[in-house]
C-alpha cells in the first residue's frame, strides 16, 4: 500500500508537510520520504527505512533543514520515493501509489523507445516510479506524460508532481484510491487521507474523481483534466486500510464500519446466544460498536492490545514474525473472558492463522465460546491493485486452500463462483470447513451485498475483485 501528501504555500510549508506525511504512517512499514522545493530553488530530499522506527522519529532532525514553498513526501511499502528528475520537462519532484501489473511489458516498451536502462533495487527489481519517469518523458509536456501513464498502467496508480511552480495531482484512472484536496489561508495540500490535515488546521476544497488531473498552488487549484464517471474506488478502504476519521466519496470509514456491524447483527438476529461482542484491535473495533449497537449485546475489550512497543500492526516481513507479535500484543482481561460466550468480528480473514490463534488464545483464558464474524466475504483472490496481502499466491489464502482440498485440486473458475455465492452450498461447506479448521464456534462472514450496502455508494463504483473475481 502507501499514502502520500504534498503542500503548496506562500509560507513555509515544512511543517505542515512533515505531520500531513506522518499521518499516513498506517498505510505503509519500509519507506518515508520528503522533498521540497527550497527557498533557494533547488530540490531537496530525504528518504529513511521506516521498518523499525516510526517516520516522525526519522525525519524530525531533516525537516528542521528543508525549507521551502512547496513539498511531497509519501510513506511508502516497498519503493524508495519521492525521486527527484532532471529531463527534457524540466526538473521535478514525483511520488506514486499503486500497482503497476504489466510492468515488464511497459520496461520492454520504454527500453525500445531509446530509454537506455533502468536502476535496480537491492530486490532486484526495479522501482516502480522510476518506470512512471520513463512513460512521462516520452511525451512534450507533463500533463500530457499523465495521461499517457494513465492510459498505459494496467493496474492503479496515483501521482503527485512537483515542480518550481505547483504540485499536479492526478488520481487513478479508476479511482481505486483518494486523492483530497485542503485548503486554509495561503496555502493548499494535496491528501490520499482526508482526516491528515485537519489537525493542521486546513478544510475540504475538493476531492478528485477518476482520472482527474489537477495542478495546484497556493492560491488554489485548476482542473487540467476533467473526471471521469466509471470508479471503482478499493472497499477495502473502509473495511480495513483507512483510518477511522477519514472520508473517501462522502462515506466516513468509522460510519461504515458501524453500518457492517450493523447489517452483521441483522443476519444474527435470534440465531446465536451471546454475552458479550468483542472486536480485534483496532481495525475490527468499529464493526464490533457497529453489531453492540444493533443487537443490544453489550461491547466489551476481553483483550487490549500493547502498543507502546508495538505500535505498528504488520511491522515485519516474514509472516512467522507477524504472528508472534501478532500474539504478544494482545494482553487478556480475564474477568472478561472466563467462562463468556464471545462474538468476535475482525476486519477479514486471509490466511486465518493470526485469527485462530486469538481464539485459542480466548479458549486458553477461559471463554465458553468464540463466535466469528469476519466484516467482509471469503477473500478468494489476491488484490491486484493495492496490494492488500502480501501472499505470493492465492494458495496463501485459506479459502483456496479449503476449496482446493475439497474439490481434489481441480477448482475452476465457475466452481470458485459457487464457492462465492452464500446462497450455495458449496459456501456453506467451505465456510463450515473453515469454522473447524480455525476452532470457531461458528462463523459467518458478511455478505457481499451487505458490505457494499454499508458504504452507501452505488455498487458498480465499488471494487470487488478479491472477493468474486469482477474486475
Amino acid at each position: 500500500m502507501g499514502g502520500f501528501f504534498g503542500v503548496a504555500s506562500k509560507g513555509d510549508c515544512s511543517l505542515d508537510l512533515f505531520f500531513g506525511v506522518d499521518y499516513h504512517s498506517h498505510l505503509g512499514t519500509r519507506r518515508g520520504g520528503l522533498a521540497v522545493y527550497e527557498t533557494d530553488h533547488t530540490f531537496c530530499r530525504s528518504i529513511h527505512n521506516i521498518q523499525n522506527s516510526p517516520f516522525r522519529t526519522k525525519f524530525e532532525h531533516d525537516i528542521e533543514e528543508m525549507h521551502g514553498h512547496l513539498g511531497i513526501g509519501c510513506i511508502s511499502d516497498y519503493e524508495s520515493q519521492p525521486l527527484l528528475v532532471r529531463s527534457h520537462l524540466g526538473d521535478f519532484a514525483i511520488t506514486t501509489v499503486g500497482i503497476v501489473n504489466n510492468k515488464e511489458e511497459l520496461i520492454k516498451d520504454v527500453l525500445e523507445n531509446g530509454n537506455t536502462h533502468f536502476l535496480e533495487m537491492s530486490g532486484g527489481d526495479i522501482n516502480q516510479t522510476e518506470l512512471i519517469i520513463a512513460l512521462i518523458n516520452q511525451k512534450k509536456t507533463i500533463v500530457d506524460g499523465i495521461k499517457y501513464v494513465q492510459e498505459k498502467v494496467k493496474g492503479s496508480l496515483s501521482l503527485l508532481i512537483m515542480t518550481k511552480d505547483g504540485i499536479y495531482g492526478a488520481r487513478d484512472k479508476l479511482g481505486r484510491t483518494p486523492i483530497q484536496l485542503g485548503k486554509k489561508e495561503g496555502s493548499v495540500c494535496l491528501s490520499f487521507e482526508s482526516f491528515a490535515y485537519i489537525n493542521i488546521g486546513y478544510t475540504d476544497l475538493h476531492e478528485l474523481g477518476p482520472n482527474e488531473i489537477v495542478f495546484v498552488t497556493a492560491d488554489g487549484y485548476k482542473t487540467l483534466q476533467e473526471p471521469q464517471k466509471e470508479m471503482k474506488i478499493c472497499t477495502f478502504l473502509w473495511v480495513y486500510y483507512g483510518y477511522p476519521t477519514s472520508t473517501y466519496e462522502g462515506m466516513n470509514v468509522e460510519q461504515m464500519r458501524y453500518n457492517c456491524g450493523k447489517y452483521l447483527a441483522m443476519r444474527d438476529k435470534g440465531q446465536i446466544k451471546i454475552d458479550a461482542v468483542a472486536g480485534v484491535p483496532d481495525s475490527g473495533t468499529a464493526h464490533a460498536i457497529g453489531y453492540a449497537n444493533e443487537s443490544g449485546i453489550p461491547f466489551t475489550r476481553p483483550f487490549i492490545k500493547y502498543t507502546p512497543t508495538w505500535p505498528r500492526s504488520f511491522m515485519p516481513v516474514n509472516q512467522a514474525q507477524r504472528n508472534l507479535i501478532a500474539k504478544m500484543k494482545l494482553i487478556p482481561v480475564q474477568q472478561l473472558i472466563k467462562g463468556k460466550s464471545l462474538l468476535l468480528i475482525d476486519d477479514s480473514i486471509v490466511r486465518g492463522t493470526q485469527l485462530r490463534e486469538t481464539t485459542d488464545f480466548l479458549y486458553q483464558s477461559g471463554a465458553k465460546e468464540v463466535h466469528v464474524r469476519p466484516a467482509c466475504p471469503p477473500i478468494m483472490f489476491g488484490c491486484k491493485y493495492l496490494n492488500f496481502s502480501r501472499s505470493k499466491s492465492e494458495m496463501d489464502l485459506i479459502t483456496r486452500r479449503v476449496i482446493n482440498e475439497l474439490e481434489n485440486g481441480n477448482v475452476t473458475e465457475e466452481k470458485l463462483k459457487r464457492y462465492s455465492d452464500p446462497d450455495t452450498p458449496e459456501y456453506e461447506t467451505m465456510c463450515n470447513k473453515i469454522k473447524d479448521l480455525l476452532h470457531f464456534t461458528t462463523l459467518r462472514y458478511h455478505r457481499l451485498d451487505d458490505m457494499l450496502d454499508s458504504t452507501g455508494l452505488d455498487h458498480c463504483k465499488l471494487c470487488t475483485y478479491c472477493w468474486n473475481g469482477q474486475e
